[in-house]
């Protein structure tokens, strides 16, 4: 078997990967690209976050108005 060997009470056992999901797939993609473009001087990382958590707010107050609304 491939995978890293790791002492296991007293044992050797074999370790390997365990699946990701689409979404943690996903945001490691995003976080790799995002540093990336960051690290070429493209984009500045602070800046970006900074505009990402506006957008994260501004999307869930819009979600909780919605709820609102349907619920009158």
């Amino acid at each position: 078997m491939n995978g890293k060997r790791t002492k296991h009470k007293d044992k050797l056992a074999d370790v390997t990967g365990k699946e990701l999901t689409e979404t943690e797939e996903i945001t490691v993609m995003l976080d790799l690209l995002i540093e990336e473009l960051d690290r070429k001087g493209i984009i500045d990382r602070k800046e970006y976050n900074r505009l990402l958590a506006m957008r994260l707010h501004e999307i869930s107050k819009a979600r909780a108005f919605e709820e609102l609304n349907e619920e009158i």
